[in-house]
């Protein structure tokens, strides 16, 4: 089984790329609704490029992982999030990624994913940083695993 695992995480990792939008969170970098692409092949550093900005993380500082249809409360008071945003009836997909600056401070990103093209990226940051992708509810464990 585990051996399974490791060859679907590297095959995850050949094409662990997902359109994303940034929601919010705490990277001053980003502004809040910037669209981008997550990527999450080099070996060392989770990305989010979007033309107005970038954001790379080791993954060694990551300490948290969430996927579902809601924002994590926790990280909810981080993310700046616009209230059109949270009248909308779509149903959206979120990850939340949670993680350690440089000085010791916890930090949130919290992006709006696309169902369609996640599951590679969450495959591969599980691999990456050894960490279980939490998920908020069933359906959310569905759509991340296929």
């Amino acid at each position: 089984m585990r051996l399974i695992a490791a060859i679907l995480a590297l095959a995850a990792l050949a094409d662990a790329q997902s359109r994303a939008e940034y929601v919010g969170g705490t990277a001053m970098q980003l502004q809040s609704g910037e669209g981008g692409s997550i990527d999450v092949r080099d070996q060392q550093y989770f990305a989010f490029y979007a033309k107005k900005g970038q954001i790379r993380i080791a993954y060694e500082k990551i300490d948290s992982l969430e996927y579902g249809q809601k924002v994590d409360r926790r990280l909810l008071m981080a993310a700046v999030i616009s209230p059109m945003f949270l009248l909308s009836k779509r149903r959206k997909h979120f990850l939340s990624v949670g993680y350690v600056d440089e000085d010791g401070r916890h930090q949130a990103l919290v992006f709006r994913v696309d169902k369609n093209d996640i599951r590679a990226t969450l495959v591969s940051l599980e691999a990456r940083t050894g960490l279980r992708i939490q998920y908020q509810d069933e359906e959310a464990r569905k759509a991340g695993k296929g």
